[in-house]
């Protein structure tokens, strides 16, 4: 059973591993286009826009990660 399927299915269990698996997924990913976005030249003003965040929350989250 594939994550999306899960995620939306009946079983309780199943779903909330999916949701956990999913959110896991999303952290590695997002921090992975961070330190791209900072190897590129990005500002964190710019990488929270597209976060949807403060810049203040990116950079706590982040600026030790990046280098």
């Amino acid at each position: 059973m594939g994550l999306a399927e899960a995620a939306s299915g009946a079983d309780p269990a199943s779903g909330l591993q999916a949701a956990r698996e999913l959110r896991e997924l999303a952290e590695r990913l997002e921090a992975l286009q961070v330190r791209s976005a900072r190897k590129h030249g990005w500002s964190w003003q710019e990488i929270a826009f597209f976060l949807g965040v403060s810049k203040q929350a990116v950079h706590k989250k982040y600026a030790s990660r990046t280098g």
